[in-house]
């Protein structure tokens, strides 16, 4: 990948473990709390499930492999440690090997609510709590399995369908109030409120092919977000013929983007490793 980042995971020993300094440890105490605050009434109820299952600590940041030994046990998967970006080859199998990626540096204060790119707090706290989810844990092991084999430009596609949903998904089943369970959002204070209270931001039910046919942008809160009525929509997903539907995708074409362009750019389309937290 060409973006470069200032970031630099820390390489765990022979045992798996990194020695996280009292700065780091107090950095993922305070984003940990003010989000598991931030979360209640909000987070879909598999991801709380998820969160008690790893019982992760609160006070200092986990270590791989603690939140991969549940998850082992859960679904099979994994954390794996990667450096801060990885291309985008061997992020897609490292998920069709059920290996989730995690780069192990801790945000720093000056970017606490926001970044570009996912530091441990996103990984871990954002997403490994729905791994422990069958349904969840399918719809990604499939995704990856599909990048594999995918070409450059229908990866762009794909990326979408991940962003959409692992990344900034929301369900609501009939009757029941909307939930969160993406881990771009659960992950960040803002979009979390953002994405459950604003009056701006639109939400339309989830439609395959609209939602690849949908440009987004990591660096703005989203102006639009799919919704599903439940985690079995996404295994549902995985018997289908994706790629068929991404052909569909690209016949017809892109929607018009909801935001205004970026300097040099026509549609941000980078998966997860470049996510804006």
């Amino acid at each position: 990948m060409s973006k470069s980042s200032k970031y630099v995971s820390r390489l765990p020993d022979a045992t798996g473990l990194v020695p996280y300094s009292a700065e780091e440890n107090g950095i993922w105490a305070e984003l940990y709390a003010r989000q598991e605050k931030a979360i209640q009434g909000k987070a879909c109820e598999e991801f709380l499930y998820g969160l008690e299952q790893i019982g992760m600590p609160k006070d200092r940041v986990p270590q791989l492999p603690e939140v991969s030994k549940v998850l082992k046990r859960e679904t099979g998967w994994e954390v794996a440690y990667v450096p801060a970006l990885i291309p985008f080859g061997e992020f897609f199998k490292l998920l069709a090997n059920k290996q989730f990626p995690a780069a192990t540096f801790v945000r720093t204060r000056e970017e606490l609510d926001y970044l570009q790119e996912p530091d441990i707090f996103h990984e871990l706290f954002g997403h490994t709590p729905l791994l422990t989810n069958p349904h969840f844990a399918d719809f990604t092991h499939r995704y990856g399995q599909l990048g594999l084999s995918a070409s450059k430009e229908d990866r762009v596609f794909l990326a979408r369908m991940y962003w959409f949903t692992a990344e900034f998904g929301l369900m609501q089943k009939p009757g029941e109030a909307m939930r969160i369970y993406g881990g771009g959002i659960l992950s960040s204070i803002g979009e979390t409120e953002y994405a459950y209270h604003s009056n701006v931001a639109l939400r339309k039910r989830f439609d395959l092919v609209d939602v690849l046919r949908t440009p987004y942008r990591i660096d703005i809160m989203q102006p639009l977000y799919y919704v599903i009525d439940e985690l079995a929509d996404l295994s549902k997903l995985t018997q289908l013929d994706l790629m068929a539907q991404v052909q569909e995708a690209r016949r017809l074409g892109l929607f018009e983007p909801l935001f205004p362009p970026k300097a040099g750019t026509h549609d941000h389309h980078a998966p997860k490793q470049q996510l804006a937290a």
